[in-house]
């Protein structure tokens, strides 16, 4: 596990538009050297026909750079349930890389989620993305407390693992997940979710580099020694970001949101700034040694097609 504080040292934040010569002179020795990170990719199900038409432009898109895996997510009580399995076992025909569905349990019983484990297996989607999922409005924890639902992820994953050979991601969170009392105690979830079968952890989005190497050298510390993935978004919509994050208590630092002042009627200036910050951010972890970043597409392809070919990416 690479120690970024002892490697790079702290404070170089990204707020301009380029990087210390330090660090740019030594990606460019890492991209020449032929060892560029990994890359993968998220979607989600479309809500329209409009929409499913973008996903399915930008699923090959992204596919022609070759990366590690691609995943498609999975609504809140399994509500896009029958949408994820199509266009996971849609894109597992049609494309050569892994495709890895997330599955949430909270709310649906171990029987209902083992058969849908089997279609997957069946369907050669051999990833799980597996994550405990959010509450219902309406609903408590106490509502899900039977036998016939799992109790923790780990226990989760432990019975995936029992019934295939999947390969198994969870999620990760720097800024700490909400219901987290402390982030010390959701690391420890973290390395729990590992030792039962995890292969990585893959983060919440961040923007600011630093809160990612802090969470790394504290996961180093708890005794995690699988792969933390670093996940990004691009940015498509200001404002949407903001909402989204504040939901998941993510932060968006202040010399982000400067950036995109005045920029709410500029669609073209505020893009090019996204594809900048995404550019730099990518460039920074690449060249602190982060071996593969995940990023959540949005469905487009445009800003993170743009991130991995600065990354040394190139289309077939």
């Amino acid at each position: 596990m690479i120690n970024y504080e002892d490697q790079w040292g702290r404070g170089n934040k990204m707020q301009g538009s380029s990087f210390c010569t330090l660090r740019f002179s030594f990606f460019l020795l890492q991209n020449f050297m032929n060892k560029k990170p990994d890359i993968s990719f998220e979607f989600f199900p479309p809500k329209s026909a409009d929409a499913e038409a973008a996903m399915w432009e930008s699923v090959p898109s992204l596919a022609a750079l070759d990366p590690t895996f691609m995943t498609v997510t999975y609504g809140a009580g399994g509500t896009t349930k029958d949408t994820t399995l199509k266009i996971a076992e849609t894109m597992a025909a049609e494309q050569p890389m892994p495709i890895a569905s997330h599955l949430t349990f909270l709310t649906t019983t171990r029987d209902e989620l083992r058969g849908y484990l089997e279609e997957l297996w069946g369907k050669n989607v051999r990833h799980i993305v597996a994550l405990r999922g959010d509450v219902p409005k309406g609903k408590t924890f106490d509502d899900f407390l039977g036998d016939e639902f799992y109790k923790s992820t780990p226990e989760f994953i432990e019975d995936i693992v029992s019934m295939h050979p999947f390969e198994i991601s969870v999620g990760a969170y720097p800024e700490k997940h909400p219901d987290a009392k402390s982030l010390d105690e959701d690391i420890a979830t973290l390395k729990a979710k590992l030792d039962a079968g995890g292969h990585r952890g893959i983060t919440q989005f961040f923007f600011d580099n630093d809160v990612y190497y802090t969470f790394m050298d504290k996961c180093a510390a708890a005794g995690i020694d699988k792969p933390v993935v670093p996940g990004l978004t691009p940015i498509h919509n200001f404002a949407g970001i903001v909402r989204f994050a504040k939901n998941c208590q993510a932060n968006v630092p202040d010399w982000v949101c400067e950036k995109f002042e005045g920029l709410d009627d500029k669609p073209e200036e505020a893009r090019k700034i996204a594809t900048e910050l995404l550019v730099e951010q990518s460039l920074d972890l690449a060249a602190n040694g982060v071996e593969h970043i995940h990023y959540y597409t949005l469905n487009k392809s445009g800003i993170t097609k743009e991130a991995c070919e600065a990354l040394g990416y190139t289309g077939s």
